[in-house]
């Protein structure tokens, strides 16, 4: 069987496994769908699409019959999936990354381990745990996150030393999370990395990312990183995936300080927003990258041809492309989502610029 000739089967429908999807088609690979929600993103542009919860084994297991690889498009998938799958398929990227970066405790953990800085950082378990911390510090002000699933600003609090520890504590209504000290950074970027079954390594260049209400807004390539900076982040991103034996594609995201240092935020065990930009302004785009690893074949060159901004359309930003439908060199990405909402991703457009 020829790699071209396999079936990729994606666990997740979201625009990440929609664009994977047709990034695999454009390679003359076919993908089977595997999500819980009917109508999704990426069944609109699958041949096979099986709807059924990520619990149902019975479900899994004939899906995974019917695929010759099995990978994921978001970090959220039960970690007892996977490890149900490997069983009857190679799963790809390792549930050992997925594992790091479905807990914030576990990902400082690890990023730490391998000389990676990050923000300080405590366990929190309780509203005690919260003075303590800032006692300890001689601080007056952090940022508490839950351990798991939050994203896009969900699920994390900015607590100041004023503020009441037990109204904090409860408000995220968990009972795991992380205490990290705010750091004064200047900007954020962020840099993606795909690595082949070969071990070879391919990073894509910072970005530079602008947020809107805690939700990513623009993206600029390049980023007008010092050199320095740029070296030092790539160097980072493939100790990751090194460390993780990654096949596929991560995301790290970097904060640079007012004083020009690098400090780890999070990792995203897969392509990424901020990334999006890569499938008009790269001769591989992070999806290509992502499906040419997972499948075996070897990892392909970035090679940005062109300067580029990627706006997300977020809510009711959909309903005014007319601005970017009467600009050169716009291309318009519309995710299939039917339901308009506040916070909610429904398209993104990249501007290339020469």
């Amino acid at each position: 069987m020829t790699n071209n000739s396999k079936i990729l089967g994606i666990l997740g429908g979201g625009q990440l496994g929609m664009m994977s999807a047709m990034a695999a088609t454009k390679m003359g690979i076919n993908t089977h769908i595997y999500c819980p929600e009917e109508g999704c993103p990426a069944s609109l542009v699958t041949p096979h699409f099986t709807c059924a919860g990520y619990e149902d084994e019975q479900a899994l297991k004939a899906f995974a019959e019917q695929v010759d690889v099995i990978s994921y498009e978001f970090e959220n998938i039960p970690l007892k999936t996977i490890e149900f799958l490997k069983t009857l398929k190679p799963v790809y990227p390792d549930s050992k990354l997925l594992e790091v970066s479905q807990n914030r405790l576990k990902e400082k953990e690890f990023l730490n381990s391998i000389d990676i800085p990050t923000a300080p950082w405590a366990p929190c378990y309780n509203a005690d745990d919260i003075s303590q911390t800032l006692e300890n510090w001689n601080a007056k002000q952090c940022i508490i996150k839950t351990a798991r699933f939050g994203y896009d600003g969900k699920g994390q609090i900015f607590h100041k030393d004023s503020s009441k520890a037990l109204e904090s504590w409860e408000s995220l209504n968990t009972d795991e999370a992380v205490i990290e000290g705010v750091i004064d950074f200047d900007y954020e970027v962020s840099i993606i990395v795909a690595r082949d079954i070969k071990g070879n390594i391919v990073a894509y260049p910072p970005v530079k990312n602008e947020h809107k209400n805690h939700i990513l807004n623009k993206t600029f390539y390049p980023a007008a990183l010092p050199k320095n900076l740029q070296v030092e982040a790539t160097q980072m991103v493939g100790r990751i995936a090194e460390a993780v034996n990654l096949v596929g594609v991560l995301t790290l995201e970097l904060f640079v300080t007012k004083d020009g240092t690098l400090i780890a935020n999070e990792i995203a065990p897969r392509t990424h927003n901020s990334g999006h930009w890569t499938i008009d302004a790269c001769k591989v785009s992070q999806f290509e990258n992502h499906v040419r690893c997972v499948v075996g074949l070897p990892a392909g060159a970035p090679a940005p041809h062109s300067h580029a901004e990627m706006h997300n359309l977020i809510g009711n930003d959909v309903n005014n492309l007319s601005e970017y439908e009467a600009m050169d060199n716009t291309y318009i990405h519309l995710y299939g989502k039917t339901d308009v909402k506040p916070g909610r991703k429904m398209g993104h457009v990249t501007i290339l610029k020469k």
